[in-house]
């Protein structure tokens, strides 16, 4: 099969002029939304640490959600092709940046936390084995220059009873 090239677009419009613009650090919202067409509109902002509000998503919130919606996409795939018959997962993925004295930071670790659960007699060895495939596979996870781990809980309805 040959390669494949995909294409994605995205509007940010920053909502964050209060009237005099960027006139000074302080001056301005780091308020906007992000659009892509026929999709609910995000409201976005910054990290509150850089004056952003706390009730809007940050990019680093959106990195993660990204790993994590990934991993999942392709974990449940592959588990629905090896047979593994995936009931409820849930991820609560954690991400580490580090901000350097002049400003620049970057993204040092992530790590994914899925608690999976199983249909009974579901093969569980199996399912943890996908983890490490899911991971190879994502798309966010190749794109990213920093280490992405997983800590995976999985069990069965039948455990849970």
């Amino acid at each position: 099969m040959a390669d494949k090239t995909h294409r994605y677009e995205v509007q940010i419009t920053w909502t964050g002029n209060e009237g005099t613009g960027t006139s000074s650090y302080r001056g301005y919202s780091r308020s906007h939304v992000i659009q892509a067409e026929g999709k609910a509109s995000i409201e976005g902002s910054s990290d509150p640490s850089f004056r952003g509000d706390p009730k809007r998503w940050n990019p680093e919130e959106l990195l993660l959600a990204s790993l994590s919606a990934c991993h999942k996409l392709w974990y449940l795939g592959l588990c629905a092709g090896a047979g593994i018959v995936v009931l409820e997962y849930e991820d609560k993925a954690e991400g580490t940046m580090v901000e350097e004295s002049d400003g620049a930071g970057q993204f040092t670790s992530v790590v994914l936390k899925p608690k999976v659960t199983l249909a009974p007699g579901s093969d569980i060895e199996g399912a943890h084995a996908l983890h490490k495939t899911a991971h190879e596979k994502c798309f966010i996870a190749r794109s990213v220059n920093f280490p992405v781990s997983h800590a995976p809980v999985i069990s069965t309805t039948a455990e849970n009873a």
